[in-house]
């Protein structure tokens, strides 16, 4: 049974590291929440290490400088892992083929122009028109502000076709940029999907990310961490919590977050009936819930 906590530190001592989700957990896509930054600091301050698992489209450098601009302080956090770091190695690996539709805005083109250093070699990648790709590349929309899905079902269907494999870099579905929820590549591969495309998934819930995730973790505190000394923390049942169980490490669930709706009318105290009920539906029981990370 889920067990709901008030805060972090309640359970901080029995956990080493934490795969820390950012959208709805430590920022609302333009502001950091301060109390998630305290929780943060608390548990870095203990000695514990703190790598932030995103399913941001963007590579680790593109992810830092956001988060600059953001003004996320850095000492809430040791290292970046994202969706967008476990699609670039696929994409150099040739899992789409050399030449890409890029679906995405301007904003996403750092997942094509910058590389981690240890991620493989990703020259002879070109981004083409959809007619001459061997495959997809799917950041997010072009306009997520004013586009939906729907937009794209028939340049989808053509590409369906044509026989290309969607390559999604952020398995995200929506996500709440301040008060409005827009749609995330998710959302596109789950059309394509639908339709008889094929697509491949680079982020949370899907391995990749976590094996990466962990080769960095290793990296930066010189010995691998036990899994059981591991703590994921996440607002997205589909991606966070599923991932998590996935890879057999404990979660905390931000009632909070994108699914805040479910649990009545306060997000600061979320129902336990209906949290209990919820994640039933879901077939998820993460260890521990709590109404927002602090």
């Amino acid at each position: 049974m889920t067990r709901l906590i008030s805060s972090l530190a309640v359970v901080a001592g029995e956990y080493d590291a934490l795969y820390c989700d950012l959208w709805g957990c430590v920022h609302d896509g333009q502001t950091p929440f301060p109390a998630a930054v305290a929780a943060l600091r608390a548990f870095r301050a203990a000695g514990k290490a703190v790598m932030l698992v995103t399913n941001a489209p963007r590579p680790r450098p593109a992810v830092r400088r956001i988060l600059a601009r953001m003004a996320l302080p850095e000492d809430t956090w040791d290292d970046i892992t994202s969706s967008g770091d476990a699609a670039q190695y696929a994409l150099a690996t040739g899992a789409v083929g050399r030449r890409v539709w890029h679906i995405g805005t301007d904003k996403d083109l750092s997942f094509f122009d910058e590389l981690a250093s240890d991620m493989p070699d990703a020259s002879g990648i070109q981004r083409v028109a959809p007619e001459d790709a061997e495959g997809i590349v799917c950041t997010g929309l072009f306009d997520d502000m004013t586009e939906t899905p729907e937009d794209y079902r028939g340049r989808l269907m053509l590409a369906r076709e044509r026989g290309q494999t969607m390559l999604c870099a952020n398995p995200d579905i929506v996500v709440d940029f301040g008060t409005r929820r827009i749609y995330c590549a998710g959302a596109l591969a789950r059309l394509y999907e639908e339709i008889g495309g094929k697509a491949l998934y680079f982020g949370k819930p899907h391995p990749p990310v976590y094996d990466l995730a962990a080769r960095r973790l290793t990296a930066l505190l010189g010995h691998e961490v036990p899994r059981d000394r591991i703590l994921a923390i996440g607002d997205g049942i589909g991606t966070d919590i599923t991932g998590a169980a996935g890879e057999g490490i404990d979660a905390i669930f931000v009632t909070g977050g994108i699914a805040a709706a479910e649990f009545g009318p306060d997000p600061q105290r979320p129902d336990p009936a209906r949290l209990a009920e919820w994640l039933a539906a879901q077939g998820m029981a993460p260890r521990f819930a709590i109404p927002f990370l602090r």
